[in-house]
């Protein structure tokens, strides 16, 4: 690296670090990407891609190769709510718009984080792990110059560069050292995820059980094993400190239509914790840096959107980042990232309208009780919501006032029959 010098440096090598230093690499910017982890390393996470994301995966030419690694593939998702109301969603089934595919993928991080690695390393990219980045260089003005680390054996190096990228997750170095992290005003949950193999009846999508105090998700992730994560308000996670493992049992065993599938199945893998979420940055760069997937907006896991935001938003911020290299002025080279932050929010802004609803529904189990009632009599609109949530269908579509007061509208007489059944399908 010479005198230590990048154009960018790239804080963070999970899909949203990697997809950017591949965009930026392919360029023809010299990007090094610093992870303080070695990889193939576990991440908890849904594990889940969107229909959407298989087109950005396409034109980094590795969904072949996520395929032939044993990618499960999602038709959509089946939501219980607390009262046993129970609708599913089908990406193939969504009238008007068409996916770039109609299934969704799912595949372990420690296969998918070093996969895109690799291929951001095959167009040039430099990839240093074991790196931890402790602080930024800044000059008198705040404008960002480069990066402070430590590397595994102990030593401190500072990296210059002209600009540097937080790719690096919630609680980013990168967002807290130039005061940019903020919280949103909305109940912050935690998640526990870990890796089940031989569970009983798990169908071709991916499955919500939400309960009054959380939510358990089931997903193929291939091999024949399932992600399952427990995620649950803060406020209840003390259950969790010491033993992580029998909290989630223990949840899981307390929920009488779930519980027999766990039978003969088997935990695979450690219980991994993150959280809190509802973290959303204040704005998405500042002179001389930029944020990326997690580090600028996380809400909640129960949408899947985490590897999605990450590969779209890269896909969003490399030419910002290519603009502002070229730029003749420090002022031109900040409008650039400003129009990156710009355009990320117009690709956002309804999506995170639609988790905030969905967020509300799971924080309130009545709401959540009456929601679901609706979708599981008129599939269409379940089919619409997951479409969102697959990245294909505007957000738009949801937010229109008539699809949310047939949400919540109270049923006829003659429908209640209908709405019995379906908020109790266990009854004789």
């Amino acid at each position: 690296m010479g005198r230590n010098d990048a154009q960018v440096i790239v804080v963070g090598g999970g899909p949203a670090g990697a997809a950017t230093a591949f965009w930026l690499a392919r360029a023809g910017v010299h990007v090094v990407i610093l992870d303080r982890a070695h990889f193939p390393r576990d991440k908890p996470c849904s594990e889940y891609m969107s229909p959407q994301a298989s087109r950005i995966l396409d034109e980094m030419e590795v969904l072949e190769t996520i395929e032939r690694l044993g990618a499960a593939h999602l038709a959509g998702m089946r939501v219980r709510a607390p009262n046993g109301a129970t609708f599913q969603g089908r990406f193939a089934d969504v009238r008007g718009y068409r996916g770039f595919r109609d299934r969704g993928l799912a595949l372990r991080r420690t296969v998918l984080d070093a996969l895109l690695l690799d291929r951001a390393r095959a167009v040039g990219a430099v990839v240093r792990e074991g790196v931890k980045v402790v602080s930024l260089r800044q000059d008198s003005n705040g404008h960002v110059t480069g990066v402070d680390t430590i590397d595994a054996s102990g030593e401190s190096h500072a990296l210059s560069a002209s600009i540097v990228v937080g790719a690096d997750g919630l609680r980013s170095i990168v967002a807290r050292r130039l005061h940019l992290a903020a919280t949103r005003l909305a109940q912050r949950r935690v998640a526990f995820v870990t890796h089940f193999a031989g569970i009983e009846g798990m169908g071709d999508s991916g499955e919500m059980h939400v309960e009054r105090n959380g939510y358990l998700g089931l997903a193929d992730v291939g091999g024949g094993l399932t992600n399952v994560a427990v995620v649950v308000p803060r406020s209840r996670s003390r259950g969790a400190s010491g033993d992580a493992p029998g909290f989630v049992e223990a949840w899981i065993k307390r929920l009488r239509h779930v519980a027999p599938r766990f039978t003969h199945a088997t935990r695979v893998t450690p219980v991994l914790a993150t959280g809190p979420f509802a973290s959303a940055a204040r704005r998405a760069w500042a002179a001389g840096a930029a944020l990326v997937g997690d580090a600028a907006d996380f809400f909640d896991p129960f949408t899947g959107e985490g590897i999605y935001a990450a590969l779209r938003g890269a896909e969003l911020l490399a030419p910002r980042i290519i603009d502002a290299l070229t730029a003749s002025t420090q002022a031109d080279a900040d409008a650039s990232l400003r129009a990156y932050d710009r355009a990320r929010v117009d690709e956002f802004r309804g999506k995170w309208a639609v988790e905030q609803m969905i967020g509300a529904a799971v924080t309130f189990p009545a709401l959540m009780n009456v929601a679901a009632r609706s979708l599981a009599l008129r599939p269409s609109m379940a089919h619409t919501i997951v479409g969102v949530t697959g990245d294909f269908v505007p957000a738009r579509e949801v937010l229109r006032p008539g699809f949310l007061l047939r949400l919540v509208v109270p049923w006829s007489r003659r429908r209640n029959h209908e709405s019995a059944a379906i908020a109790n399908p266990e009854a004789p």
